[in-house]
């Protein structure tokens, strides 16, 4: 299958056709990842880092996902699907660690004291959450190449398995950070709201900010589960492009609220 027959289009039968959302999303990242570049300076923290290692990723992949789209040649390229595929997997890793190091990070932040329990404990242990997450995105990867590549429809299943499973997986983070996030909620409502150092709009709104990042990143992978038995629901752009490509658009965006998210100085030692 990696030979293309005379004709086939691979990105039209996966349901890339829109040359236009690609380029407006390629352009929309633009000045985003050269914003967070300059916070990476400005203001040193492994969130800022990310997220501009995120916008880079998510450039790349609808760049490739604009010449999937619109040049017949490239639609036939088997192999260029496939990179599209692989970028816009490893992508999310990084926006959702993100978001799971800031919730932490105004955590560590806040005068209220967070509940101790063994739960509690474990999902705030960042190299579990690290680890987790790269063992979705590999699975992913590898369930995408599997199921384009395979030759035999044994090989196709396992691969559309492993995909699946890779979805789940990302569900359950979601679900950690939107956990984490309601603990600092209930934590803050109890005994006071985080130290802000100035009245910047995202320090001091930055609980609010924080859930609707975790409900979009949360309604963004529901819509991957939801859609997990039907491929073609999952790829037809009217749905992906506002169910999972907008939502993370957006999300990135917040990240850029003032004050939102702690520099590596102010952080406790």
């Amino acid at each position: 299958m990696t030979t293309a027959p005379p004709g086939f289009n691979y990105a039209k039968a996966y349901g890339i056709e829109s040359v236009a959302g690609a380029v407006i999303f390629a352009i929309l990242y633009a000045p985003l990842i050269l914003f967070y570049i300059r916070q990476s300076f400005a203001r040193p923290t492994y969130v800022y880092v990310v997220l501009a290692f995120f916008c880079a990723v998510r450039i790349a992949a609808f760049i490739l996902r604009a010449f999937l789209a619109g040049v017949a040649k490239d639609g036939q390229n088997l192999d260029l699907l496939i990179a599209f595929e692989v970028v816009y997997n490893v992508g999310f890793f990084g926006l959702l660690y993100s978001a799971y190091t800031l919730v932490l990070d105004r955590g560590l932040l806040s005068d209220a004291p967070l509940p101790d329990g063994p739960i509690s404990r474990i999902t705030r242990r960042r190299p579990l959450f690290r680890i987790a997450l790269a063992a979705a995105v590999a699975v992913g990867i590898t369930g995408a190449i599997e199921a384009a590549t395979g030759s035999t429809q044994n090989t196709v299943n396992l691969g559309n398995t492993l995909r699946k499973v890779s979805i789940y997986i990302f569900l359950v983070l979601c679900i950690l950070v939107a956990f984490q996030t309601i603990l600092l909620v209930r934590a803050e409502a109890s005994y006071g709201t985080h130290k802000v150092s100035n009245g910047a709009f995202g320090a001091t709104h930055g609980i609010h900010i924080l859930c609707l990042i975790s409900l979009l990143l949360l309604g963004r992978e529901a819509f991957f589960v939801a859609t997990s038995n039907d491929l073609a629901k999952q790829n037809d752009e009217n749905w992906w492009y506002p169910l999972a490509a907008l939502t993370e658009f957006v999300a990135v965006v917040m990240f850029s609220a003032p004050g939102l998210v702690p520099s590596r100085d102010e952080l406790p030692s």
